[in-house]
């Protein structure tokens, strides 16, 4: 068993219980991070999936690494769970150092169960493991946390460590107020800036009554099968990936002008358009106005393409961010119809310290706007006025958000059960205005232009519903779709640094574990695999939400409608060619007419006991 360290922590809060699990052959199967996260949820829950609350004690939390954490270049580890927006599983990978102190900690990951009766943290130091009290914690932002929590926990670790020298801080995950409030779009937060945002599990987080996660790893890493076959890749891939000095030097800020200037395809109002040609949202601007540190990598990583950006002046003076990234460059900015730097960098704090998802947050906000500019919203329902450009409105709704209070109540729930929820509070369908793929906003690429990486069906037929890091394509068993995308979930490694390919990063992982994975056996039978539970996963959903493939593998309505400007003015998918298409995915992808998987195909890829699954699904469908 080379590349990983053979167990896993198994913590149950309700009762206080500690123990080890040894990784299994099965398990290796599903490789790491989200495909051995899908298999353990599958495993224990499976029989009761749909009626498993996602935010209730018998939902599961897995902290894990993957065979390549700490070998690849960069860090990133991988967090999964059943997910209170979609009610299906998704793998949310983080950039962090936990990954790398865990498994030298001797572990690949943690499982954590039940709730704790007051507010707990978790602090693991090799063998040594403990749930401490956490209730002085609680309420904590980011950067408060940092101050106090996160210095307690180094001065105890230095107090055991007189005769050893002084260690390094541990690494911290935790979560902000918003996770403490159960909001279903809240994020598990790391150094401040970094989050697993997609699925909410700093909502499930906060429902165990656990504030944060602090790992301290003092060995080393495990045996790799082949040392200098993959030394002498590493140097081939350092090489490549110090080329990339265009992201070194910007990182993903460009995007903020480019993809809605030369793709049309970036949110603008609420994705009423996706085109413009803004150049105060030039990454120039950001770079001269805030950037203090232009040069910040995670472990190992070459490429250094996060940027932080503080603000010494001003009425938003002492905000502190990432560059803000494209992601919430658009979906904090344009997306509700802001281009100033200093604006977005004060709303990408907030949701920071707020601990949201920045990307659901601004989905919400930009569909709540919408829905004001129609007066479908009025000043009386939000408690002030709404408009598009508006940053102070917008924040002042986000703490709304993170305390469940006012209209926050109902948008902490999500765009898609808050669209329900305003349809019968309003009588009438605002569902149109939700930008959400099965209970996900969709990230900041659409699909109209098709100038983008995203297509017709990327978001439509994904088992993550809108996340933009697991497109699907056509053909389904490209190197571009979901099947590889869950290899880099897996193993687990920073999309920014694939570009060796597909197929030498195989290569690398099988230096690092002695497996002989192609690219056919990943694509046709352990992809597939992971692939397939998802899913089956996210088809049997419940409690609250079912998704029908035959209405839910769709795009949004906003995504139907012609662009009304830029380049490829006019340019919309149709409805037909949509579904013909996700017709196709199905049977490139070995699912029936209706989008569930065949129960051949499961016995092919040996997970034939989710047969028993398939007679639920068939059963919610009326099939």
């Amino acid at each position: 068993m080379k590349g990983y360290a053979g167990k896993l922590l198994d913590i149950d809060l309700s009762g206080e219980k500690i123990c080890e699990i040894e990784l299994a052959e099965k398990m290796l199967q599903f490789y790491g991070g989200r495909g051995l996260g899908t298999y353990l949820l599958w495993k224990e829950l499976g029989e009761k999936w749909e009626k498993v609350d996602p935010l209730g004690e018998k939902n599961i939390l897995l902290i894990l690494t993957g065979p390549l954490t700490g070998y690849y270049p960069g860090m990133k580890m991988a967090v999964v769970s059943k997910s209170p927006e979609s009610n299906g599983v998704i793998g949310s990978v983080l950039s962090s150092e936990a990954g790398l102190e865990l498994k030298t900690a001797g572990y690949d990951g943690i499982i954590i169960r039940g709730r704790a009766k007051n507010s707990v943290y978790l602090l693991v130091n090799d063998e040594d493991i403990e749930i401490c009290d956490a209730e002085k914690y609680w309420g904590m932002g980011g950067i408060e946390l940092y101050k106090s929590l996160l210095k307690d926990a180094y001065e105890r670790l230095e107090r055991n460590w007189k005769l050893r020298g002084i260690p390094k801080e541990p690494a911290m995950l935790y979560i902000g107020k918003s996770g403490e409030n159960k909001v279903r779009f809240s994020a598990i937060m790391t150094k401040l800036m970094h989050a697993a945002g997609y699925g909410g599990f700093g909502a499930v987080m906060g429902s165990k009554n656990l504030k944060a996660i602090l790992v301290k790893g003092n060995g080393p890493l495990p045996d790799v099968h082949d040392k200098e076959k993959l030394r002498a890749l590493l140097r081939d891939f350092w090489k490549e990936l110090f080329t990339m000095s265009t992201f070194r030097q910007w990182g993903t800020g460009p995007g903020g002008y480019s993809v809605g200037r030369d793709r049309s395809s970036q949110p603008v109002r609420n994705w009423q358009e996706e085109y413009h040609d803004d150049e105060r949202i030039s990454v120039v601007n950001f770079e001269l106005k805030a950037w203090i540190k232009k040069y910040w990598a995670d472990y190992g990583c070459p490429v250094n393409c996060m940027k932080i950006s503080y603000l010494r002046y001003g009425p938003y003076k002492g905000s502190l961010t990432d560059a803000p990234d494209y992601e919430l460059m658009a979906y904090l900015g344009t997306n509700l119809g802001i281009f100033e730097p200093e604006k977005i960098i004060y709303l990408s704090y907030l949701v920071d310290e707020l601990g949201l998802d920045g990307i659901n947050a601004g989905n919400v906000l930009g569909f709540t706007a919408e829905l004001y500019q129609r007066g479908i919203l009025t000043e009386k329902d939000i408690g002030f006025k709404l408009d598009w450009g508006d940053e102070k409105s917008f924040a002042r709704l986000l703490h709304l958000i993170a305390e469940k209070k006012g209209i926050g109540k109902i948008l902490a729930e999500g765009t898609y059960r808050a669209a329900l929820e305003i349809s019968k509070m309003k009588g009438i369908d605002v569902m149109k205005y939700a930008v959400h793929v099965k209970g996900i906003g969709v990230g900041a690429h659409g699909i109209r232009s098709e100038l983008d990486y995203t297509k017709n069906i990327s978001y439509a037929v994904s088992v993550q519903g809108g996340d933009h890091t697991s497109t699907a394509t056509l053909p389904a068993k490209s190197y571009e779709g979901e099947i590889v995308n869950a290899y880099y979930d897996s193993a687990v490694i920073c999309n920014f640094l694939t570009k060796p390919g597909f197929e030498r990063i195989l290569e690398f992982g099988n230096y690092v574990t002695g497996f002989e994975i192609t690219p056919e056996k990943w694509l046709n039978e352990m992809g597939l695999r992971i692939i397939h539970l998802q899913r089956i996963l996210l088809l049997l959903g419940g409690p609250d939400v079912h998704w029908d493939p035959r209405i839910h593998d769709d795009n949004p309505e906003h995504f139907y409608e012609p662009l009304p400007s830029g380049p490829v003015k006019d340019k919309a998918p149709t409805k037909n060619g949509i579904r013909e298409k996700v017709r196709q995915y199905y049977r490139e992808m070995g699912y029936d007419e209706n989008g569930i998987p065949k129960e051949e195909v499961l016995e092919e890829l040996g997970i034939g006991e989710a047969k028993r699954e398939l007679k639920r699904i068939r059963k919610y469908l009326n099939l």
